[in-house]
């Protein structure tokens, strides 16, 4: 894959116009049309097409917090490290549920479930076991 293909890609991505990432790198097209019909044939071929979905999985990967993110961040609430738009520390309630949320997570809570059940207890005699 040419250098060229890859910056043609990237501005694909950046604006989503095709034929405004090929006029953009290949700087000696100046028609819309013949932009847009080689544009669409980039679009085809398979190197590029393999390094969108490349760019596009990294860029979604970048954009997604991990687990282990998402867990710092509770924490750093929770402990009053985190600052909100303006510069305040976060409020007691949200503290409090970023606790709750980490101690869910590492189940430092159990739930109390409550189970109504009418069955009837049947013992057998030690010559009644089963082998």
């Amino acid at each position: 894959m040419t250098e060229k293909q890859k910056a043609f890609c990237d501005y694909y991505l950046e604006s989503g116009n095709a034929t405004e990432a090929y006029k953009r790198v290949y700087k000696g097209c100046k028609k819309d049309e013949t932009a847009r019909a080689n544009s669409s044939r980039l679009l085809t071929n398979a190197n590029v097409s393999e390094y969108l979905k490349e760019r596009i999985k990294q860029i979604e990967d970048e954009r997604i917090a991990k687990p282990m993110e998402v867990l710092q961040y509770l924490t750093k609430v929770m402990r009053g490290e985190e600052k909100d738009q303006f510069d305040l520390d976060a409020p007691l309630n949200e503290r409090t549920k970023a606790a709750e949320l980490l101690g869910k997570r590492y189940r430092l809570f159990t739930e109390k479930i409550e189970a109504d059940v009418n069955q009837t207890v049947v013992f057998k005699g030690e010559n009644e076991l089963e082998d």
